[in-house]
């Protein structure tokens, strides 16, 4: 019974593992490809992305459930992480390089590079994390799951969109400030919010209730395009209220 909730923690890692298969195939392998879209492996791939991240949550509520906490689930966490979310949305950013530089002759392999530095930065804050204690109730740079589930609604938002908006999450003046941004966000020692509860009152939580309205309101205005934006607000709102360190 105490191997379940690492058993658990595995499948995070499962799904990371089906997503980098999913985005890394060419788009002839798919029956059900749209002739329209470049981006069907990679809307596999954000799909299973966003099973991971449902069960990255939930793996601590099994642990409790079966109180069955251990440092090697601690262990077994980061390491699902560091696939789940740091090489499969690396993966997604380089797919969205090479295909927007596609129809460049002069453009090479090493060009794509820079999608690693997503990977790297992720696994170096799962490190960072690990290391600290203090990070229950508040985090030291943007969580991992949140920026790969940003990462992850590109494909998304080029498929659902308009073919402007789809032009320009393909873009590549889009994507290297994107991975520069979020990769600088997940490093940095910027006081972020936890989704955690410290305390049950209105004031304590503030900062929380104001983050869900602005997903919800972004979420109706804005549809897929909510993600990136409730991104940009999670880091404000952090800002803003300087979350509790104690």
């Amino acid at each position: 019974m105490k191997q379940i909730p690492n058993l658990f923690t595995l499948l995070n890692l499962v799904f990371g593992c089906l997503a980098i298969k999913f985005i890394l195939e060419p788009e002839s392998a798919f029956l059900w490809a749209s002739p329209l879209s470049l981006t069907t492996g990679m809307l596999v791939g954000s799909f299973l992305l966003l099973c991971a991240a449902v069960v990255d949550f939930l793996d601590g509520f099994v642990a409790r459930l079966f109180k069955a906490t251990s440092q090697m689930g601690a262990q077994l966490d980061s390491l699902a992480d560091a696939v789940s979310f740091g090489v499969a949305p690396g993966m997604i950013l380089y797919r969205l390089l090479q295909i927007g530089w596609a129809n460049n002759a002069a453009v090479t392999g090493w060009w794509y590079l820079p999608a690693v530095l997503f990977p790297c930065a992720a696994v170096w804050r799962l490190a960072k994390f690990n290391l600290d204690k203090e990070q229950h109730y508040y985090f030291k740079g943007i969580p991992t799951p949140a920026a790969a589930l940003t990462v992850a609604s590109l494909p998304v938002i080029a498929y659902t969109g308009s073919p402007a908006v789809g032009q320009l999450v393909f873009h590549p003046l889009l994507v290297y400030p994107a991975i520069l941004i979020i990769s600088g966000l997940m490093v940095s020692n910027l006081p972020i919010i936890s989704l955690k509860f410290k305390k049950y009152t209105l004031k304590a939580n503030k900062d929380k209730l104001l983050l869900v309205f602005i997903a919800i309101l972004a979420a109706v205005f804005f549809k897929w395009i909510a993600v990136p934006v409730v991104f940009v607000a999670y880091v404000i709102v952090s800002l803003i209220f300087k979350p509790d360190r104690a």
